[in-house]
């Protein structure tokens, strides 16, 4: 079944000016423009960004969807796949943020614009926690991207969450994935869109 739609979830402080989204909104306009692609600004709030997702996605064709999640994009990218059972691409996803997120309870300026700030408040704990999909529910069409030198989580424990995926594991690379662009030709494959 042919790709229809994709969607792009960034991480935690991120948005869609991060090097990875704006790479592929350019790749996505310019080698695949029927595909629609969407790749929207998330709330601090766990809650809102899952109310909002399931919004902007209720209209679509579940089986012809894909999403790729960076960093706590990814952790929500889990989230999607489970629910709607479509594949996911997953860029050194966080896998436990409920506890990770606990010391950024706060003011934290966004990294793209230091001038831009957001508030992590306490609750968002709890709707992270929510969030959690259990092992047995696990999507099986994933595709994992861990780079061994992921300065912020820990990328063992990140391959043991996702056994059954499709691991790419780099030996390099960093949490960002700087080297973005060197491994999309593999997940073009991995998404039947190369």
């Amino acid at each position: 079944m042919a790709i229809t739609h994709l969607l792009y979830l960034h991480g935690f402080r991120s948005s869609p000016l991060s090097a990875k989204a704006q790479f592929l909104t350019q790749w996505m306009s310019t080698h695949r423009p029927h595909i629609s692609w969407h790749c929207p600004q998330l709330p601090v709030s766990p809650l809102e960004a899952q109310n909002m997702l399931q919004r902007d996605i209720e209209h679509w064709p579940h089986h012809q969807m894909v999403v790729i999640g960076s960093s706590l994009g990814g952790y929500y990218a889990t989230w999607i796949a489970s629910h709607y059972q479509c594949k996911a691409v997953l860029l050194n996803p966080a896998i436990e943020p409920a506890r990770d997120l606990k010391k950024y309870i706060g003011e934290h300026p966004v990294w793209q614009n230091p001038e831009e700030k957001i508030y992590f408040k306490p609750q968002y704990i709890d709707e992270l926690q929510n969030m959690y999909v259990q092992n047995q529910n696990l999507p099986t069409s994933i595709m994992t991207v861990i780079a061994k030198g992921d300065e912020v989580l820990d990328w063992k424990e990140m391959a043991g969450r996702y056994p059954q995926s499709h691991i790419k594991l780099l030996e390099q690379s960093d949490h960002g994935l700087t080297d973005f662009e060197d491994h999309w030709p593999d997940i073009l494959k991995f998404l039947d869109l190369a």
